[in-house]
């Protein structure tokens, strides 16, 4: 997804020890009202991914050039507006620049030092992993879109007259080529409604399964949540293209963008330079026996460049695949009996799940059946695998966070009394019978989720609106007791 930059010499060592604001720009500097940093390719910075703007890891250089550019904030809800308030608290009203990173989370290179003789051995590019700074994330096109995908909420009829009118615009005003699924092209109020009729003969119908990874530029979600969870599971042996997520729903956690705004919204995407929230999924592979072929699912090579594999490269105990955005649940289904599960962590037996079941989830899904289940909130640009708990039989099972870039090994216990069922994403529920083994691994394709305001703001505006996180009546102060005037005389004398 990115790389680190590599700073000059002596640069970690100032970071770590303090000096130069720990690497921050105090926002209340005048001389620090410009704009966030360009992110702009230079000469000999290398290409990126499609996609993503070319920007800097972690890393970023101040330039102080002065604008009059407004961000922009999504729509002015009266939470927003109190939330921003200390946004202009900088002298003459100005607006507050972001805190700029200038120096690596970690370190200036991939190999860094520690102390005068210590430093870390060096690995081959295919073992390291590179993790981006949330803010120079940024929307680029290689060329002007011409294709959309909208998914529209089923069974809602408040979402029809919406996604009329976005599909009209998009047609007749954008000329793009509009893919509808095949449920949704043939509803009768769209059969019925002539005045569609034009629209609607234009558009490109698909059932689901089939492969859109070269046909669609963009995604249109018209819902809530769950249409954006639908997006991600049409996508399973490619990247996923850029998503715009417009709250229609009953939730809208993931939904950030207002669709009375949607013209405004969609020219701002059309022309790039928007933010992105990488989404990391989770690869799900469901196995008959414990014994995968070596070298299986190896997504890349020496040069840590992506392998497409054809399909005829699965091996004949793979019984099911599935890349999920939210959470990978495995549970005792019907039965009676608690689940016992081996979890395995890179080949070593990490423990034994006895209760309800397991979530294994990503940081995107760390706000919905985990967070139920008592784990932590996370911010979906961590990298990180969330393992919880479904009602454990002991008092000390709590949930627990790994690194991104391990590989998870889920079986039935040999000595469970039942089989166990597995979820992925709510969906294709799967049966696992004794000696079968589910790997779960992060994916290399992530969901590239457009920012209604940018990637943090989006997260806690989802987290205190929709969820109410930390949402309480404030405290009163306490009054200071009055002084009399014999007690004044008294400490005079």
């Amino acid at each position: 997804m990115g790389e680190v930059n590599r700073v000059k010499k002596g640069e970690f060592s100032r970071c770590m020890s303090g000096d130069e604001d720990n690497g921050l720009v105090d926002p209340d500097r005048d001389d620090n009202m410009g704009p966030p940093p360009s992110t702009a390719s230079k000469p000999g910075q290398q290409t990126r991914p499609p996609f993503m703007k070319q920007g800097r890891s972690i890393s970023h250089d101040h330039d102080g050039e002065e604008s009059t550019k407004e961000r922009h904030d999504g729509p002015p809800t009266a939470l927003n507006e109190f939330r921003r308030k200390s946004d202009y608290a900088s002298p003459g009203g100005r607006r507050r620049p972001p805190m700029s990173r200038t120096r690596s989370i970690n370190a200036p290179s991939p190999s860094p030092s520690f102390g005068p003789k210590a430093h870390l051995k060096k690995v081959p590019p295919s073992q390291i992993m590179h993790v981006t700074d949330p803010s120079s994330q940024q929307l680029a096109w290689n060329s002007s879109p011409l294709s959309v995908l909208i998914i529209k909420k089923i069974m809602d009829d408040s979402v029809l007259g919406p996604f009329k009118e976005l599909s009209r615009w998009l047609s007749e005003e954008k000329n793009l080529v509009i893919f509808i699924e095949s449920k949704v092209f043939d509803d009768e109020d769209l059969l019925n409604d002539k005045e569609f009729a034009p629209v609607r003969a234009k558009m490109k119908s698909f059932k689901e399964g089939c492969d859109l990874s070269n046909k669609v530029d963009f995604i249109l979600c018209l819902g809530g949540d769950g249409t954006l969870l639908y997006a991600s599971s049409l996508f399973q042996e490619a990247s996923v293209p850029p998503v715009m997520a417009f709250h229609l729903g009953s939730l809208g956690f993931l939904t950030p963008f207002e669709f009375d705004d949607f013209k405004e919204s969609v020219n701002s995407l059309l022309k790039g330079d928007t933010a992105v929230t990488l989404r990391s999924r989770l690869k799900c592979l469901i196995f008959d026996s414990s014994e995968i072929p070596n070298g299986f699912d190896n997504d890349r090579n020496n040069d840590h460049q992506i392998i497409p594999k054809p399909k005829a490269s699965d091996p004949p105990n793979l019984k099911f695949k599935f890349q999920v955005l939210n959470d990978v649940v495995i549970d005792r289904g019907s039965s009676p009996y608690l689940s016992n599960l081996d979890l395995f962590l890179d080949g070593r037996h990490v423990t034994t799940v006895a209760g309800d079941g397991l979530i294994i989830s990503t940081p995107t899904g760390s706000t919905a059946y985990a967070a139920a289940a008592g784990a932590a909130m996370m911010h979906p640009n961590v990298p990180a695998i969330l393992i919880t708990p479904i009602c454990p039989h002991t008092l000390s099972f709590r949930p627990i966070v790994v690194p991104a870039g391990v590989e998870l090994r889920v079986m039935v216990s040999p000595d469970a009394r039942h089989t166990a069922w597995v979820s992925l994403d709510g969906r294709n529920r799967q049966e696992i019978h004794k000696g079968w083994c589910l790997r779960i691994t992060t994916s290399v394709f992530p969901v590239a989720s457009i920012c209604s305001s940018d990637q943090i703001s989006d997260w806690f505006d989802g987290l205190q609106e929709c969820l109410h996180w930390n949402a309480r009546h404030q405290q009163k102060a306490l009054k200071e007791p009055k002084k009399n005037k014999n007690s004044k005389q008294s400490e005079n004398i």
